[in-house]
């Protein structure tokens, strides 16, 4: 494979921050495999991995995992999922990313002032959509929810166990849907499998680094995310159209 060590070094980062935040793998892996990869390639390497992840980080949290919010998201995210493969097949991608780039840039801003949001079943049934919608169709279902739970300004260990407990689910229907709908490759997961050694290395240093978070800088962290991938998928979505 081509441009190994570019790979390599974006699926340490990744893994770091899916470590210590709960959310960065797909948010930081998924818009720079794209420059790497073809969009179905990027998007699956980021599924098979962040599943992986997940399977290896949620013994050690279960006991954070907030059941009743999970099992809504989860019902929410069954109704995106359709959806989300239709846009992938039918419609335009770049497209489709421009309009999340400024989504995303538009609440991190609503964010940083304090914007704030009140948790109701219903809205944890429309976010468990969006983020189903946006797994099958970009492989990003941390958006939604990173934005949900910062507005509802929810403790950041439930954060990140809730979050990696939905993740179970929503990236093994989400991988099982992309390859009978789109297809799979070997390049796919061979990469996937190079990558597993740093994702050991990634889930060790995020794990020194959480422990030393407090919500304030953990607030900080999601800002930074946000806005590094709205600013990153506008740009590259632009020079591409």
């Amino acid at each position: 494979m081509e441009n190994i060590l570019p790979f390599l070094c974006i699926i340490l980062v990744a893994t770091v921050l899916q470590t210590s935040t709960g959310f960065g793998f797909s948010i930081m892996a998924t818009p720079l495999l794209l420059t790497l990869f073809l969009p179905q390639e990027a998007i699956q390497i980021n599924i098979i991995l962040s599943l992986f992840i997940s399977i290896l980080f949620i013994w050690k949290i279960s006991t954070d995992i907030d059941f009743i919010l999970l099992k809504r998201f989860i019902i929410g995210s069954i109704v995106g999922v359709p959806f989300g493969i239709l846009i992938f097949i039918s419609i335009n991608i770049n497209t489709f990313k421009i309009g999340v780039s400024v989504l995303l840039l538009l609440l991190t801003f609503m964010l940083s002032v304090n914007f704030r949001v009140k948790p109701t079943p219903i809205r944890d049934l429309i976010v468990g959509g969006l983020s189903g919608l946006l797994t099958t169709s970009i492989g990003m279902p941390g958006p939604p929810l990173l934005l949900y739970f910062t507005g509802t300004n929810t403790e950041k260990g439930k954060l990140r166990a809730t979050t990696l407990a939905f993740y179970l689910f929503i990236y093994f229907i989400s991988l099982i849907s992309q390859i009978i709908f789109t297809g799979t490759n070997k390049l796919i997961w061979e990469s996937s499998l190079y990558a597993i050694p740093i994702v050991f290395l990634g889930l060790f240093i995020g794990q020194i680094i959480f422990k030393r978070l407090n919500q304030e800088i953990f607030k900080i962290f999601t800002y930074i995310l946000l806005s590094f991938t709205g600013i990153y998928l506008l740009i590259e979505s632009l020079i591409h159209k």
